[in-house]
């Protein structure tokens, strides 16, 4: 990995960990993540290989990174406080925040230091995924598509959050 990849993947890393604290819900919130990625599509993503069943492991990793950004928006609180908006990553959305990003960066080490590249060729051959241009691509679109719907997903509950009526229960406004 090159040292832009490396501070690259730890940016991502370090989002999550700036949002385990609560803060105020920003257009920082949204807007560093996406610069991120929008910089790594950039850099990484030159073409999409369509051969063989290379658009089978991108649409699959793609997914992952869908399931993974949803989730992890689902678990962010979202609360209001004063007609501020305030965030705060929960446990479970750290976690799977972490492993989205984890996963790429070992995957990563794993084939470039650690031997996997036999155990990758084997397993491209075997199913048909024609190069690594297909696995980059596959897992910068993970990545990416992790933090849009992540994004989105905190977008959208928080215009939910800010909308909602409130209400007094016994005296406290709920």
């Amino acid at each position: 990995m090159t040292t832009t990849e490396w501070v690259t993947d730890i940016a991502l890393v370090l989002i999550v960990f700036r949002q385990l604290r609560e803060g105020r819900l920003d257009h920082k919130t949204f807007l560093l993540p996406l610069a991120i990625v929008a910089f790594v599509g950039y850099s990484y993503l030159d073409s999409v290989p369509t051969a063989g069943n290379d658009l089978v492991l991108i649409g699959a990793l793609t997914l992952v990174g869908a399931a993974l950004g949803i989730a992890g928006g689902i678990y962010t609180r979202i609360r209001t406080l004063d007609g501020d908006l305030l965030i705060k990553a929960g446990v479970v959305s750290a976690v799977l925040w972490i492993a989205g990003m984890g996963a790429r960066m070992g995957f990563q080490t794993w084939v470039e230091h650690g031997g996997g590249a036999d155990d990758v060729a084997r397993f491209s051959l075997a199913h048909h995924i024609t190069s690594g241009q297909a696995w980059v691509t596959a897992f910068v679109l993970m990545a990416i598509t992790e933090v849009v719907t992540r994004v989105a997903t905190i977008y959208v509950r928080s215009r939910a959050v800010r909308t909602a009526p409130t209400r007094t229960v016994l005296g406290t406004t709920v």
